[in-house]
């Protein structure tokens, strides 16, 4: 793969345009097929005012990309964070593309996201920024159209907010235009713990692959969120041992493994893992580094770079989070021989379970959650396999091989469409 220079190294669209271009000319792509996937159907800005609570106006900036139409609505999260950029929601949008693919369900990319820092707003506020936000694009969301889910900073709430107000415009209930919600409003059993489930079952499949034993099999976990927290608890009951759990303000380390129960509950309490009885305290950034049989990057994009890639000891590196290795650091660990399941496969379960609540939703029939899990669980093991044929058919690492899997079966449906003039 062709090198990108240090200084775009950690842009989202250049790292994901850069192993698009590079899976596409493996696939020797159709030209014409290349410029149509390479770049977002849609790209919306809007600025809109927000009421505060001590009466100021604020303006906000707010992004909604949609990547791809051609195999069903667009689907994507909403994320509230001070970094959100137009280049990170184009990265974001075109992996949900191919992760909708790599997992073969029917929608096409999207990501939204507002510049703010929702922690230092009240709910009064979100809840303001949110319903303005959603008014603001409303012709481009909707059931058929642009199905958004919770992303960074954003929750079931949220989710519940943009439903209600997409449903008043529309003068009727419509809880099928997001994903996320809570239960009693159409949300989806086994929702909530989804992605971190699905982290858990490709693990499962790559000791399988490589020979490995799953009982004591040492894990490090960076991000102890959503997605990290919930496959630190699946995997624990599995038998996996987890040793390692970093933060962003500190980590925690125990060579015989963590308790995870005892851990969430000491989160729960506190808002933070740091001075847990049950483990020593470690520095985050030397602790992913440390040697395990199973990293996983679980928070957000850029954690292993050409900077600490070459220190990274882990055997199995699965991607929870979104971009966490750059495309630099995927050349340095592809020779160290590190088994990558790359994120576009490891943190399908959260879409995977989306589809499920969409369908439940639009079929107005929920499931339990035991029928959710099996399903899911069957559809990141079909997944995992057809990546690891493709990498293994096409002599390529397994990121790529997602990729080719993925631009192939989309490329496969517009060729079937054909190109509306």
């Amino acid at each position: 793969m062709a090198t990108i220079t240090l200084e775009h190294e950690i842009n989202p669209w250049e790292a994901q345009e850069a192993r698009f271009d590079f899976a596409a000319r493996k696939l020797n792509l159709d030209e014409g097929l290349w410029r149509v996937l390479r770049y977002p159907s849609r790209e919306v800005i809007v600025h809109f005012p927000v009421a505060m609570d001590d009466g100021r106006i604020e303006m906000y900036t707010g992004f909604r990309v949609q990547h791809s139409f051609a195999r069903g609505p667009a689907k994507g999260g909403i994320r509230y964070s001070p970094d959100v950029s137009l280049d990170e929601m184009r990265a974001l949008a075109s992996w949900m593309t191919w992760k909708c693919a790599v997992v073969n369900i029917p929608f096409g990319g999207a990501k939204g996201g507002v510049i703010c820092d929702p922690k230092k707003m009240s709910m009064g506020e979100l809840e303001r920024l949110t319903r303005r936000y959603t008014s603001e694009l409303i012709e481009f969301f909707g059931p058929e159209k642009d199905v958004p889910a919770p992303d960074v900073n954003t929750n079931e709430q949220v989710m519940a907010w943009i439903m209600d107000t997409f449903s008043m415009h529309m003068r009727q209930t419509v809880t099928s235009v997001v994903t996320g919600k809570p239960i009693n409003i159409g949300g989806s059993r086994g929702r909530r713990q989804a992605t971190g489930r699905g982290v858990s079952v490709v693990c499962d499949q790559a000791l399988k692959h490589l020979g490995m034993q799953q009982d004591g099999c040492r894990v490090i976990i960076q991000g102890f969120g959503n997605v990290g927290s919930n496959a630190a608890q699946i995997m624990r009951q599995k038998g996996y041992k987890i040793i390692g759990i970093a933060e962003y303000d500190g980590g925690l380390f125990n060579a015989d493994g963590i308790d995870i129960e005892a851990l969430l509950e000491y989160k729960d309490r506190n808002g933070s893992i740091l001075s847990f009885h049950g483990a020593e305290a470690a520095d985050s950034a030397e602790l992913i580094c440390s040697e395990c049989d199973i990293l996983i990057p679980a928070a957000t994009e850029n954690v292993i770079t050409s900077r600490n890639a070459d220190r990274i000891q882990a055997k199995i590196v699965c991607e929870g989070a979104n971009g966490p290795t750059t495309t630099v650091a995927d050349e340095i660990l592809g020779e160290k021989k590190v088994f990558i399941i790359p994120d576009i496969l490891a943190n399908a379960g959260g879409v995977t379970a989306s589809y499920f609540e969409w369908v439940q939703d639009r079929q107005g029939y929920f499931w339990p959650e035991a029928m959710v899990n099996e399903r899911l669980d069957l559809i990141l093991s079909e997944a995992f396999d057809d990546v690891v044929r493709y990498s293994e058919a096409h002599g390529v690492n397994n990121r790529i091989a997602a990729y080719m899997l993925a631009i192939d079966r989309v490329a496969f449906t517009i060729k079937q469409r054909g190109i509306y003039a």
